[in-house]
């Protein structure tokens, strides 16, 4: 007698954590310096275990490597909160305003053919609107920035975030993307002149 067990439960987990900092702090991420340095560091806030950045006139990153099959795992997740806004009226698609208290960012490499990198920028905006697009006015149409959070977003609290990156690329940049080869975090102020505090939680993505 044949029992139908119904479909083979698959080995592959249904998530792939890119920084838990719940857990394990700033393990296996390392700082990517453009002008000074934002201050990274694990940290409390509201009872739960995050990363700090803290960015006065500075930008830097982390970046942490990982190759990741967004066939397989298209959506990315996280939270995030920032404690104050940029101050001015500076405009985010020009150089002299390219400044943001929080973004994430996938990259997916070009190789040797380091000009067909290509990177989704998710920013917390202080005077674009939420939804709008942008070609990054350092590396044009090699990098999309895309506003999730803007001014009108409440100050202090967590915000859940799940964008589908293969979908993202594919509208942002018109081409389909297997996979992904780095994630950054970055807060950056060093155009404005600025100071901003912002917390990034655990990071993953996932099949659902």
């Amino acid at each position: 007698m044949i029992v139908d067990m119904g479909p083979a439960l698959s080995d592959e987990p249904d998530f792939i954590f890119v920084g838990e900092f719940s857990q394990h702090g700033m393990a296996e991420w390392s700082k990517k310096a453009f002008v000074d340095e934002t201050i990274y560091t694990p940290a409390m806030i509201g009872g739960n275990k995050a990363l700090e950045a803290v960015s006065q006139s500075s930008a830097s990153g982390l970046i942490k490597k990982i190759r990741i099959d967004i066939d397989a795992y298209p959506f990315l997740n996280w939270r995030w909160r920032i404690e104050n806004r940029l101050s001015g009226t500076f405009d985010e698609k020009q150089k002299q305003g390219d400044d943001y208290a929080a973004r994430i960012y996938v990259v997916v490499s070009g190789g040797l053919a380091v000009w067909n990198t290509r990177a989704l920028n998710y920013v917390w905006a202080q005077n674009s609107k939420k939804g709008e697009t942008w070609p990054n006015a350092f590396a044009k149409d090699n990098a999309v920035m895309m506003a999730l959070r803007s001014s009108e977003d409440p100050l202090s609290i967590w915000h859940m975030e799940k964008r589908n990156v293969r979908e993202d690329f594919l509208q942002l940049f018109g081409k389909e993307v297997r996979y992904i080869d780095a994630v950054v975090l970055m807060s950056d102020t060093d155009n404005t002149g600025n100071k901003v505090t912002a917390y990034y939680g655990d990071i993953y993505f996932s099949r659902y």
